[in-house]
């Protein structure tokens, strides 16, 4: 008995005899639904792609089950959308084999194995794990009376395991010197039964049959219920064992090969100049500690200064800066690196500015140049100021110009941005979207990668072309699909046609690299950076020399450094020297006041860290003072007594001082990386070995299996190969990623509305270099 129809699906039902043991004496009724789509998606554990057909067997009483029946119930289930498979056309001589290959991904799956020759001849066909067959190999002989030259291999003929199948065919009990052409082809097939007891899809009970067609698919069961069928095509198959007449045919079929080659030259020329501009920058990727920064100051921030992508942004002058908060403002600060320029057009400038103690709320930042070089003008776009002591941070949206007048400096004062201005969308989206083309975007970012990312311009245009050779290879392997005739012509030049099919080819190969993006990518951009330590080292050598005679100069230039430093706070109640100290008067003077310091400093509360840090900064400074006076000649004072006097006052204060940094103790710094270490996974450096490997062996395998199809194709095939490859190219780079890191930014600016701040690595290392220059300046190891 049939019921159905061949749009809809058939269901083919057995004998009687098969049926009468489980069927009642009364009449059943029988009800049949097709669905040309997976009713159960939502809780699909099987990719069902194609028309699913429920049956379902009841009396006036109830459902009628049917299981483990002697004969099978025949279901055909249709699945006109499926494209023909693509068919090899290989010519086989006695005694040679025609050896393909196959992935097994899914266990569940029913591979048919297809091959006709053009000439009326027996086909010895071995399926092995192994190149070369060995016991555990399984053989058919194919005839087109017997089989219709198909072979169908079970899951249980493959043993349930993933991993590479081949297929070996020879010409069986066949003479001819002539060669036989084999017409061959792969198809992969499931059956599978909607299990209402675990409520998901199985294959028990359910087999691929021998009428199965690409358009319908042949189902055996034993039970009724839900059926469904999964059909795709395979890549194109490739004969390794004609690898070298392949790569024979080059001079043929030279369109691959000369892609490859121009793609290689270009890259070749890419990392040449990547290499270059990836030295230059690592000379200015520097975290700079400011050199005018007094040696026994430790109270620091990071300051991260923007400047603009404006024309001539940068800036030729010399940079100076202040800090001003609610305890106190900063000295004045000289921004520059020594040995390379700052300021640049698009650049961002990081310096570590230290102060003697906390400055609380900061209130405004006052920035201006000396209006000097060739072209002083500068376009200010952002400041940002971290307490790495506090984590807090004050943003300064600047977006001016500081332009001078002759010889007048240009001097601009900016408060901090309130957090409305912060979390705005616009202010978010613009820092979104400039971050990711800088980094996310990977073609785009070769040109200006950020400034303090591992991930460098070698690397990403390695990535690229890596990415680029996976797109060719995954594109290719599918190309060459039987022409779908009911696609529309979107384009049509002469005789070139554009075809939508040709657009759903590009869009598949497009999505097919995330993953491979995704792994290669995340794996250079998480890397962390290896840590020298050679600034550390250098700072070292710049000692004291403990040998020299100090002059008065010296003495009294150090003392009035502290007291200036002192008098930036109004809490240390030290008056500002209006003319610099110039006699031992003046220093006694500039000693009292600091002696009124540490006084101050023994009456408040254990706890207020501006003290603490104060104390600090008494104990170094009184150690260095202490460590000159030893060091000044007698003559270098107008009397002998004053030079005992005034060891005596310093080494007064300095035991004082000492007690209060035991008193009064400070909260010292986490590094960044401590904090960062349950938040984020980093690699190890090393890993970047790792990195390199799979980006070599992925584009070497790309590379390979690209040129071996191209020469299967043939010139014409391979042009219209690269024309679906060039789109598929376009539409990654100028609408894919960019659509990304736009939508990204939307995203952050309007559901997240993060404030992005770069954490950097080379703080630790800046704090160790700060620590070697207080040590060698106080002339005492720091505790």
């Amino acid at each position: 008995m049939t019921i159905g129809s061949t749009n809809m699906g058939i269901v083919l039902f057995p004998a009687y005899d098969a049926l009468k043991s489980q069927l009642p004496s009364s009449p059943v009724n029988i009800q049949m639904f097709s669905y040309k789509a997976n009713p159960m998606s939502e809780q699909s554990n099987f990719s069902i792609s194609g028309s699913v057909c429920s049956l379902s067997l009841s009396d006036d009483k109830s459902s009628i089950k049917l299981s483990n029946l002697s004969s099978y119930i025949e279901i055909f289930l249709p699945r006109p959308e499926a494209p023909e498979p693509t068919v090899a056309s290989v010519p086989v001589k006695y005694g040679f084999a025609l050896i393909t290959s196959f992935n097994v991904t899914d266990p569940n799956s029913t591979v048919i194995v297809t091959a006709i020759p053009d000439k009326n001849v027996s086909l010895l066909v071995i399926l092995s794990p192994t190149y070369q067959s060995n016991n555990r190999s399984q053989r058919t002989i194919l005839t087109g009376r017997a089989d219709n030259y198909r072979w169908i291999i079970h899951p249980e003929m493959i043993n349930a395991t993933n991993g590479t199948m081949y297929v070996n065919i020879t010409i069986f009990n066949y003479t001819s010197s002539s060669p036989v052409t084999v017409n061959m082809s792969l198809m992969n097939f499931k059956c599978v039964y909607w299990d209402v007891d675990y409520n998901e899809w199985s294959r028990d009970g359910c087999w691929v049959g021998p009428k199965t067609v690409p358009k319908m698919t042949h189902c055996l069961c034993n039970h009724n219920t839900f059926y469904g069928s999964s059909f795709f095509v395979m890549p194109n198959p490739i004969d390794l064992s004609k690898t070298a007449a392949l790569f024979a045919t080059i001079n043929e079929n030279y369109v691959v090969a000369s892609v490859l080659g121009a793609f290689f030259f270009l890259y070749l020329i890419l990392v040449v100049w990547a290499r270059y501009a990836d030295k230059k920058a690592q000379r200015t990727r520097k975290l700079m500690l400011l050199e005018d920064n007094h040696p026994c100051a430790h109270y620091n921030y990071l300051v991260n200064i923007q400047t603009g992508n404006r024309k001539q942004a940068g800036t030729t002058a010399k940079v100076m800066m202040t800090l001003e908060g609610t305890d106190g403002e900063s000295d004045v600060h000289n921004l520059a690196y020594p040995d390379q320029p700052a300021f640049e057009k698009g650049g961002v400038d990081m310096f570590m500015l230290s102060t003697p103690f906390p400055l609380g709320e900061l209130q405004n930042i006052k920035l201006w140049h000396d209006n000097t070089g060739g072209d002083p003008d500068w376009f200010l776009q952002k400041v940002t100021v971290q307490d790495l002591q506090t984590r807090q941070f004050w943003h300064f949206l600047c977006n001016t110009w500081l332009k001078g007048n002759g010889d007048t400096p240009c001097k601009r004062t900016f408060n901090p941005a309130k957090k409305n201005e912060i979390t705005s969308f616009g202010n978010l989206f613009h820092a979104r979207t400039s971050t990711g083309f800088r980094d996310e975007h990977i073609w785009i970012s070769i040109v200006n990668p950020p400034r303090h990312s591992p991930f460098t311009r070698v690397q990403r245009v390695s990535c690229c072309m890596c990415l680029l050779l996976c797109t060719m290879v995954i594109n290719i392997m599918f190309w060459n699909i039987p022409k779908d005739g009911e696609s529309p012509v979107i384009v049509k030049l002469g005789s070139f046609e554009l075809t939508w099919q040709q657009i759903m080819v590009a869009v598949e190969s497009a999505l097919l690299m995330f993953p491979i993006n995704i792994l290669i990518v995340t794996i250079f951009r998480s890397i962390q950076p290896r840590v020298q330590k050679d600034e550390v080292e250098r700072v070292k050598t710049s000692t004291n020399d403990k040998s020299s005679v100090v002059s008065m100069q010296t003495i009294l230039k150090d003392t009035q450094d502290i007291v200036i430093l002192l008098s930036k706070s109004p809490k240390n109640c030290v008056i500002a020297l209006q003319e610099n100290l110039e006699t031992t008067g003046d220093l006694f003077a500039a000693l009292n006041q600091i002696h009124d310091v540490i006084e101050n400093v023994q009456g408040q509360t254990v706890g207020d860290q501006h003290w603490a840090h104060c104390s600090r900064f008494l104990f170094h400074t009184l150690c260095h003072l202490s460590s000159i006076l030893d060091r000044a000649g007698e003559k270098v004072f107008p009397a002998p007594e004053d030079l005992n006097l005034a060891k005596n006052s310093v080494n007064m204060m300095l035991m004082k001082a000492e007690k209060l940094t035991s008193t009064h103790p400070v909260q010292i710094f986490v590094p960044v990386q401590e904090k960062k270490k349950k938040s984020s996974c980093k690699l190890p450096w090393w890993f970047v070995f790792v990195g390199w490997g799979l980006l070599v062996i992925i584009s070497g395998i790309s590379t390979f299996f690209t040129l071996l199809y191209g020469f299967q194709y043939g010139k014409d095939s391979s042009i219209r190969w690269f024309i679906t490859l060039t789109l598929s190219m376009f539409q990654s780079i100028f609408i894919i990623q960019p659509l990304k890191v736009v939508g990204l930014a939307i995203f952050f600016a309007l559901i997240l509305r993060p404030v992005a701040v770069e954490d950097n690595q080379e703080v630790e290392l800046l704090l160790d270099e700060q620590r070697e220059k207080c040590e060698s300046y106080c002339g005492r190891h720091m505790h």
